[in-house]
């Protein structure tokens, strides 16, 4: 009996080890062992020969290079928990599923959260820049000296109470902050009266009555700058904005505007609207302490990574032996 041939599956970015090595025994897998970003002919490229795509939120695959894909191109298994990189309804029209990694990053991402929450109004970035870019010049303890903000007993607004926005709030009520929240509609009762949450159904109300704003929701078209530059201007002056979502959900040059003039306390971004390029006024912020940036690391973890893969193998292997995929992202969703 001839042995069923191994699908071909084409990765774009290189994935932790482990995943790697199940991912060679399974399929006919093409690694990406120097990490470097694929280019749009490289991945035309792929999408024309491979039968499995499997894309990061760094790869646009957009319409137009759904276009190109071949007949034997069949499932595009997102190594992501978001999908906003991909052209779902155009997948669709081209007969392609779509999967993605969901339910493995929250509690990464809001342990994350929750340190820029805990490092913006108390300046952590500052304090280790102190001992680290001028060694020796230390003077010592004083009690005036890097003042920050106390967080316990401060509200804050988060604004997507999906799975990471309820994880941030678990982690925030755990620290003594009130607990407000904006969503598309309200959350089970029963985690309402267990966070003690407040629900607003109108964010430029809730916005302008919280201590902190915590961007936890998804990127869609509905959510493209929806922390504008007129929301912005609603928040109090000692507010701080924290945002490990989406860039483009933040008008990033109005924040700088309202950094830059002190119409707002600080932010800590882990995400930019230009991904990898950081506006340079942000950095110049950060060294002035006004903003603490971090690159996008907010799911970094080992655990993490290995879990995403995980899913995208099963994903795949859901697929290639004829039924649906776990966790299948429809257009429209």
């Amino acid at each position: 009996m001839t042995a069923k041939k191994k699908p071909k599956v084409y990765i774009t970015r290189k994935l932790p080890d482990a995943v790697e090595t199940r991912m060679r025994e399974l399929f006919d897998a093409e690694l990406n062992i120097d990490d470097a970003p694929r280019s749009v002919p490289e991945l035309i490229a792929a999408v024309k020969t491979a039968d499995v795509l499997v894309p990061t939120v760094t790869d646009r695959i957009d319409a137009a290079l759904i276009e190109q894909a071949g007949p034997q191109m069949k499932l595009i298994a997102s190594f992501s928990n978001g999908t906003d990189h991909i052209d779902v309804e155009a997948a669709a029209r081209k007969g392609i599923t779509v999967t993605n990694t969901p339910n493995v990053l929250t509690e990464d991402t809001a342990d994350m959260t929750m340190a820029l929450i805990l490092a913006v109004p108390r300046r952590l970035g500052e304090g280790a820049r102190v001992l680290t870019d001028k060694p020796g010049e230390w003077a010592g303890w004083s009690p005036t000296w890097m003042l920050g903000r106390r967080i316990h007993g401060k509200r804050i607004g988060i604004v997507g109470m999906g799975r990471i926005g309820t994880a941030v709030a678990r982690r925030a009520k755990a620290f003594g902050l009130s607990i407000h929240y904006h969503n598309r509609k309200r959350v089970n009762p029963a985690v309402e009266d267990e966070l003690e949450a407040t629900y607003w159904e109108s964010l430029d109300q809730m916005l302008a009555r919280v201590d902190i704003v915590s961007v936890n929701c998804p990127s869609t078209p509905a959510t493209f700058h929806l922390i504008s530059a007129r929301r912005l201007a609603l928040l109090q002056p000692t507010a701080y904005l924290v945002n490990t979502a989406r860039g483009d959900v933040v008008d990033e040059a109005a924040l700088i505007k309202c950094l830059r003039e002190g119409r707002i306390a600080g932010a800590g971004l882990d995400v930019f609207e230009n991904e990898p390029a950081v506006n340079p006024r942000l950095i110049k912020l950060a060294n002035e302490g006004k903003v603490v940036l971090l690159p996008h690391m907010s799911s970094a973890t080992i655990e993490g990574r290995v879990d995403m893969g995980d899913k995208v193998i099963i994903n795949i292997r859901t697929f290639i032996d004829g039924h649906r995929p776990p966790n299948r992202v429809l257009p429209g969703r």
